[in-house]
Formats: C-alpha cells, sequence, structure tokens
C-alpha cells in the first residue's frame, strides 16, 4: 500500500473509531440502509476492512453496476458466478445467484472470506508462482507483483465446467483473466471488468473491439472518495 494511500486508510479507521466512541456510527449505519448515498458515506469508513464492508452487504464496484448485475440476477435466480478476486462482493453475489465460484490468489485473505461464506459458494486458493524465463505468461502490472506468474490462478477456470452467467474480472493480472472469461461465459453471460479507469484494464476491454458491446460505468463507487469505473461486457 502505498504511503499516501495507507494514510487515507488510518484516516477513514481513526475517524471510525471515533464516530463510534461518540456513538454516532450506529446512525451512520442506519442512514447506509437507507439511501444509496448513506452507504456510500459509511463504507468510505469501511476502506481496505473485509468485515466492516461485509457488514454493509456492498461489492466494491461502481453503484451503477451493482444496480446493473444486481438487476441481471434477480432474472436469474440459479445462476452460476465466477470470480476472480474474493471478499465482499463473494457474499453479495452469493445471496443472489444459485452458486459462486470465487479463484482467490491470497490464501490469508481467503481464510477471512471463507470464515463468512454461505454454503453455495467455492472458495478456490490459487496462489502466484516465481515467474520464469519461458513459458506461459499472466502477469500482474501491480508493485510488487511483477515477478510472479499468474497463469495457474488463470487457468483455474479451466478445472470448471464453463457456460458461467456472470464472470467478475477483479482480482490480479485481469487482462489475462478477462480473456478467459469470454472463453467460459455462457452466450447469453456477462463479464464484468472492475477498475477500468485504470490504463492497464480499460484497454484489455478496448483490445476486443467489435467482438463484444461493453457498457462502460463510471461513478460514485463504495469506499472511494473519487470516482471509478466498471465495465460490462457481453459477447457479440
Amino acid at each position: 500500500m502505498t504511503g499516501l494511500r495507507s494514510t487515507y486508510v488510518d484516516a477513514a479507521r481513526a475517524a471510525r473509531t471515533g464516530l463510534d466512541r461518540v456513538g454516532l456510527l450506529p446512525r451512520l449505519d442506519r442512514w447506509a440502509h437507507r439511501s444509496r448515498t448513506g452507504l456510500w458515506a459509511r463504507s468510505l469508513l469501511a476502506i481496505y476492512d473485509f468485515e466492516d464492508l461485509a457488514e454493509l452487504g456492498v461489492p466494491w464496484w461502481t453503484f451503477e453496476s451493482i444496480a446493473w448485475v444486481d438487476g441481471f440476477l434477480g432474472a436469474r435466480p440459479d445462476a452460476r458466478v465466477l470470480e476472480w478476486g474474493s471478499g465482499s462482493s463473494t457474499l453479495w453475489l452469493a445471496a443472489r445467484a444459485g452458486r459462486v465460484v470465487s479463484i482467490e490468489y491470497d490464501a490469508d485473505f481467503a481464510a477471512l472470506v471463507r470464515a463468512r461464506i454461505p454454503d453455495n459458494v467455492e472458495l478456490r486458493v490459487v496462489e502466484p508462482v516465481p515467474a520464469g524465463p519461458h513459458g506461459p505468461s499472466a502477469r500482474s502490472a501491480k508493485v510488487g507483483f511483477e515477478h510472479l506468474e499468474f497463469a495457474p490462478y488463470v487457468g483455474a477456470a479451466d478445472d470448471l465446467p464453463g457456460g458461467w452467467d456472470l464472470v467478475v474480472v477483479d482480482g490480479r493480472a485481469r487482462g489475462a483473466c478477462l480473456a478467459k472469461a469470454l472463453e467460459v461465459v455462457g452466450p447469453q453471460g456477462v463479464v464484468l471488468v472492475d477498475n477500468v479507469e485504470r490504463d492497464r484494464n480499460r484497454d484489455a476491454v478496448l483490445a476486443l473491439g467489435d467482438s463484444v458491446d461493453v457498457v462502460w460505468t463510471r461513478g460514485l463507487t463504495p469506499c472511494l472518495p473519487y470516482p471509478s469505473g466498471t465495465a460490462l461486457v457481453r459477447r457479440r
């Protein structure tokens, strides 16, 4: 975590502690359950805190994409969902889908998520391996991950039946995960790609060209004081 980001997270947690101490946090929680603005304001205090964000019951995507997926899954109560990158989204999806399989690269974080998942969720941990000079390459551009190979993590989808109704790309090596997602998503399915405000993720979607239809969403997002972007991709 960068210095600026760490400072922001520390400030958010200090604010949450202060509000709780003076008895205002429960009021903010009640506001969060009544309105999107309240939920967004309360979520700012839950940044990088899985337990707190899970209690709020919201994924870390744009609110526009959350509403879109909520409607999509609402018409498909038995939907099968595949997800790269577990977290509060896993719990939110589990409440709306028939089955969720989440592929996670961080074993320690997966242990936190696993303690809360319901029976319709399967959480698979596939850790990266040291990258070699040759062979398959699915890399993450995130600082500190450059020398790791995520091909096993991406390829974990090949061990599962295809035809997914929804595939969520919200972990590491998102370009490689997006390519794999389009192989395994069903004919009427949707691939969600988060954080397309970042050049590398947006470019991965744009590189698909006319082979897909894309709904680009940008705006208010849980936990963030600035607008973010989430793309919803369908094969043509």
